[in-house]
């Protein structure tokens, strides 16, 4: 991961609207009019402008169906992304061991 893909991380973290829609997309598969639905008060415009964000960042997968399109969280990726500023910001912390050691 680069300096530049934490920033890019880092942004798409950094807004409130983003951390709703990720926790809504988490574990599950979710439309652009169910987030809208969910969120209340946010438009589809703003909510696929923060979607592009999301996926520019890597933090959220998209499926298609139709007309439809389909989001799930990349959680894989925000599991690595946080494993990365760990090393970047806290590389003695004993954690940050858990983060360097390699899956088998």
């Amino acid at each position: 991961m680069t300096k530049t893909d934490i920033v890019v991380f880092a942004k798409a973290l950094a807004d409130d609207t983003r951390q709703k829609i990720m926790k809504l997309c988490c574990c599950e598969w979710i439309s652009v009019n169910e987030i809208v639905e969910r969120l209340g008060g946010v438009t589809q415009p703003t909510v696929s402008h923060h979607l592009a964000i999301l996926r520019e960042a890597g933090l959220v997968d998209a499926r298609h169906e139709g007309k439809q399109t389909f989001y799930s969280l990349n959680q894989k990726k925000v599991a690595f992304c946080c494993g990365q500023l760990m090393v970047n910001f806290a590389p003695e912390n004993a954690m940050t061991e858990v983060v360097l050691d390699k899956p088998d």
